[in-house]
């Protein structure tokens, strides 16, 4: 069972931040992305993705992966969350992202309060990505790497403003969605689509 991390705890052996990015859209994958980063990693202005405008959030990528002993991208598609719902979609794709990492973690600090059955220790902590650099490091990875899937997306949809609005519930999509129905990227487990659908 993942326990309470207290922040005093957090010693210098390998530990893997973990974070999700798309949780609330009603198209496109969850993005999950895992980061070991060193102890002294010198990036300065981590943070919340969500709290870090689109560039800084770009700016920092190439940063983050170029100091990282390790970090992995995973998505989670579409077909996986309608199948066993978003939130053990999301833990599957944490675990998969865990146990790609090379080398393997000591343990995984997961962002909530919720976190996946891993062969390493794992702590959750709430809040996580604004207090952990490398929980805000994977909550950037996992943020840029999914927008830019929904930009090349849209290409494919674009009668949705895939590229403006990333998939979540806007009054642009919603529009869109209701009236020409959705298409193979979209959740019809969640209930606006699945009503657009009748």
């Amino acid at each position: 069972m993942p326990t309470k991390l207290n922040l005093n705890d957090i010693g210098p052996h390998r530990e893997a931040g973990v974070d999700e990015a798309g949780r609330g859209p009603l198209a496109g994958p969850v993005a999950v992305a895992a980061v070991i980063l060193p102890v002294h990693n010198g990036i300065d202005w981590l943070d919340d993705s969500k709290r870090l405008s689109a560039r800084r959030r770009e700016q920092l990528v190439p940063r983050i992966k170029s100091l990282a002993i390790a970090w992995v991208v995973e998505f989670v598609e579409v077909e996986e969350i309608d199948r066993v719902n978003i939130l053990q979609a999301t833990l599957n794709g944490m675990a998969r992202a865990v146990s790609r990492l090379d080398p393997s973690p000591a343990r995984a600090l997961i962002d909530g309060n919720q976190a996946p059955d891993l062969a390493c220790e794992v702590k959750t902590i709430v809040g996580g990505d604004r207090l952990i650099p490398s929980i805000s490091a994977a909550s950037i990875l996992a943020k840029v790497y999914r927008d830019e899937l929904m930009k090349t997306l849209h290409e494919r949809y674009p009668d949705y403003g895939f590229d403006r609005h990333k998939g979540y519930p806007t009054a642009l999509h919603l529009q869109r969605l209701n009236s020409i129905g959705p298409c193979p990227i979209h959740r019809k487990s969640f209930a606006p689509v699945r009503n657009s659908m009748r």
